[in-house]
């Protein structure tokens, strides 16, 4: 038998707050990390040198030797226009941003959003190691998603495999203020969501860990808002199941550390899936931040 042949794996995630760099060998293991402040404030065409700078060091790191390269970035890419959309770093929206990248790198790269990237990193590496179908689930601020079957992405016809938290689950809910529909996922069970619930029910504005607080200490208040969102959140994994039946559920993002997700969330499911019991393990995430820049390692080209 041949000798592997090795291939490093470069892999960039650009966050609104930071943007880091990792260098995976032929076994996935890290041989280079670096994190660098995402300069938002300077715009875009510095954002772009930033990361051609952190890719000469990550080839300076291996000598030049033969890689591959992926980068997780917020927002989406238009199908249409091939420019970013809906992107959190704003200079980047309305941009053809990889092909930029790619002008610049003089190579060819791999996007992917922060949920297939997380998907990716726990699929390959975290706690959906092994298993044939996971469904990475993001909750946090927004409620996003990623598939990924044998180790592979699974992006889909129109690049939205996985968004199923734009998916309607009562049609009397929340204007969503990304997709712009009323009732989505994302408006029951994320962090925004909850927090302006609690505002429009009691003119107040709290943060989730606030919320979450105050629930945990018998706040009748929050105790009625958190059983609306385990019943959602029981509604909308139910669905997922009912549709994808996953080897593995595996839940990341901010509300990822809410412990009682997993016993009366889960319950919840029980009582919502099409079956007589529940097999489907839902578990928190290993990796934690370090998924997005693993899994945009893992996604190059």
């Amino acid at each position: 038998m041949r000798p592997k042949k090795k291939i490093f794996k470069f892999g960039v995630d650009l966050g609104g707050t930071k943007t880091e760099a990792v260098i995976l060998d032929n076994e996935n293991q890290e041989i280079f990390r670096k994190r660098i402040p995402t300069n938002q404030e300077g715009g875009y065409e510095i954002i772009l040198n930033d990361i051609f700078s952190l890719y000469q060091e990550m080839v300076d790191k291996v000598d030049n030797f033969q890689h591959t390269f992926g980068i997780g970035t917020p927002g989406a890419v238009s199908r249409k226009t091939n420019l970013i959309k809906n992107a959190n770093i704003t200079c980047m929206n309305g941009r053809p941003f990889v092909q930029d990248l790619e002008k610049l790198m003089n190579r060819k790269i791999a996007r992917q959003n922060d949920s297939n990237c997380f998907a990716m990193a726990e699929a390959n590496m975290g706690a959906g190691k092994g298993k044939k179908l996971v469904f990475g689930a993001i909750i946090g601020t927004g409620v996003g998603g990623g598939l990924v079957m044998n180790g592979k992405l699974i992006s889909g016809l129109q690049q939205i495999a996985g968004e199923w938290g734009h998916s309607i689950i009562n049609s009397i809910g929340q204007r969503c203020p990304v997709c712009g529909k009323i009732g989505c996922i994302e408006t029951f069970i994320s962090g925004r969501g909850v927090e302006e619930k609690y505002f429009e029910l009691h003119g107040e504005r709290i943060p989730m860990r606030e919320i979450i607080k105050r629930y945990r200490s018998g706040d009748d208040k929050c105790k009625l808002l958190m059983s609306d969102f385990f019943a959602y959140f029981g509604k909308a994994f139910s669905n997922l199941i009912d549709i994808l039946d996953p080897d593995i559920i595996v839940i990341g993002g901010g509300l990822s550390n809410i412990e009682e997700l997993y016993v009366v969330g889960v319950n919840k499911v029980r009582d919502y899936v099409f079956n007589d019991e529940l097999k489907t393990p839902i578990v928190r995430n290993k990796l934690g931040d370090s998924a997005g820049v693993l899994g945009a390692a893992l996604i190059g080209i």
